[in-house]
């Protein structure tokens, strides 16, 4: 995957800041989005996301997802003051995104050990620093869509 124009701009318009990377599907967002990504932001001065595209999505979380198109999932994570970029991946992970951008940090959330996570070897080998943070407690889309369906 090459990098988008944008994140080309972005990025040289931003040279010598700390970048910080995080990924997800952000489908339908809740608390639990904001505070990681708010601790993700603490822990740079820019926060970049890769944001699967709708394709992405479906492969990962089913033919009923995502609720919200890529477009407007882009547009309300723009819309947060802790987020300073949002690029949209097609791939089954964001590791050629990770190695074009080379983040000086790359975050996941809690249910990923260090090791695990996506690019991890990569953004260390180069002397960045990866982090795992904890989820706010009692939020989660998927939970949410089911109670929206009455089966929760």
């Amino acid at each position: 995957m090459a990098i988008s124009k944008q994140v080309k701009i972005f990025l040289k318009s931003h040279e010598g800041k700390k970048i910080v990377f995080t990924n997800g599907c952000f489908d339908i967002l809740h608390p639990g989005h904001i505070a990681y990504l708010t601790a993700a932001r603490d822990l740079g001065d820019l926060l970049l996301i890769g944001l699967n595209s709708d394709n992405s999505v479906k492969k990962i979380k089913g033919p009923d997802r995502p609720v919200n198109s890529e477009n407007n999932r882009k547009l309300m994570l723009e819309a947060l003051r802790a987020v300073d970029f949002v690029e949209i991946f097609d791939e089954p992970t964001p590791l050629e995104l990770i190695q074009s951008i080379s983040p000086n940090v790359l975050v996941k959330g809690g249910d990923w050990e260090i090791k695990d996570i996506v690019g991890s070897k990569f953004v260390q080998e180069n002397g960045g620093e990866v982090y795992s943070l904890s989820f706010k407690e009692g939020h989660s889309t998927t939970n949410l869509i089911k109670k929206l369906q009455g089966k929760a």
